[in-house]
């Protein structure tokens, strides 16, 4: 059947399948879903991609050294890379073509693995004002991280380990007594929002198998599986809709002489016979 929708392409590399994996019982149709809501909308990437560039160049702009000035391209490089691979995956879905969800998830993870980078050279800097920005500026990535991701918790963690995790070896470099707080509470904060990510996915994907359960009751018969009143006028809109690609026929059948079924053998045996009829259907609108 044709659809409207946008279709994303899943992740094809082994790393990537991993990293977008909704976790065991997921149906295809909501893992499909799933990897559609980690490419999220162009203005929520904008945000984030403002952010932490703005942060890269006024830290660059205050240090002039060759680790911010690297950061600094780093970022305006993968957040031009990511806007133009997000921008693409957007026209080729709307066109049923093959998306680049590879590409697409790998830059996500260099994305954080920059604001990691940027995180631990402004602690080493040794300038409290740099390394509490550029600080501030991961921790806060975090919220956007998990709740942009939590469709695939694995990539959020991945993501929350890489943007934040450096701060620990950071605070090591800094040689300050006071940042050794971090060692407690960069893995407690990693602990906890990664486990939230994952109870998210869950609630998410128990969500949407109710959501899918409900739709399937509406549109068709409880007894013979077959589409509903409801279910025909929406499977027919779907088809006439793109009739212009592709043409179709559509069958109607009258069951004669059932009542006699019912009246000798009961109205259970006339189920059976309703069963086994929706049984051998076809799937879908002929």
């Amino acid at each position: 059947m044709q659809s409207n929708e946008a279709l994303y392409s899943a992740p094809s590399w082994r790393l990537t399948r991993w990293l977008a994996d909704a976790g065991p019982g997921a149906p295809d149709d909501i893992r499909a879903a799933l990897i559609a809501q980690l490419h999220g909308s162009l203005p929520v990437f904008a945000a984030g991609a403002v952010n932490t560039i703005a942060v890269a160049a006024v830290i660059a702009a205050r240090k002039q050294t060759a680790p911010f000035i690297v950061w600094l391209v780093m970022e305006i490089a993968i957040c031009l890379a990511r806007l133009l691979v997000l921008a693409s995956a957007h026209r080729k879905a709307r066109e049923h073509r093959p998306t680049p969800t590879d590409l697409h998830l790998m830059l996500a993870v260099a994305w954080s693995a920059s604001v990691g980078f940027g995180a631990i050279a402004s602690l080493a800097s040794g300038d409290w004002v740099v390394a509490m920005l550029a600080s501030l500026s991961a921790a806060a990535m975090v919220g956007g991280i998990c709740f942009r991701n939590f469709g695939a918790p694995r990539l959020a963690g991945t993501m929350i380990l890489l943007s934040l995790g450096p701060i620990i070896p950071g605070a090591a470099l800094a040689g300050e007594p006071l940042f050794y707080i971090v060692y407690l509470q960069v893995p407690m904060y990693l602990a906890a929002m990664t486990a939230a990510a994952f109870r998210l996915n869950r609630m998410l994907i128990a969500t949407m198998r109710a959501e899918r359960e409900n739709s399937h009751r509406a549109h068709h018969d409880a007894l013979t599986g077959l589409l509903n009143r409801a279910g025909l006028v929406e499977a027919l809109g779907t088809r006439l809709a793109a009739r212009a690609e592709r043409s179709f026929a559509v069958m109607f059948f009258d069951l004669d002489n059932f009542k006699p079924i019912n009246d000798t053998f009961g109205h259970a045996a006339g189920d059976e016979v309703l069963k086994s009829g929706g049984r051998a259907r076809a799937p879908g609108v002929a």
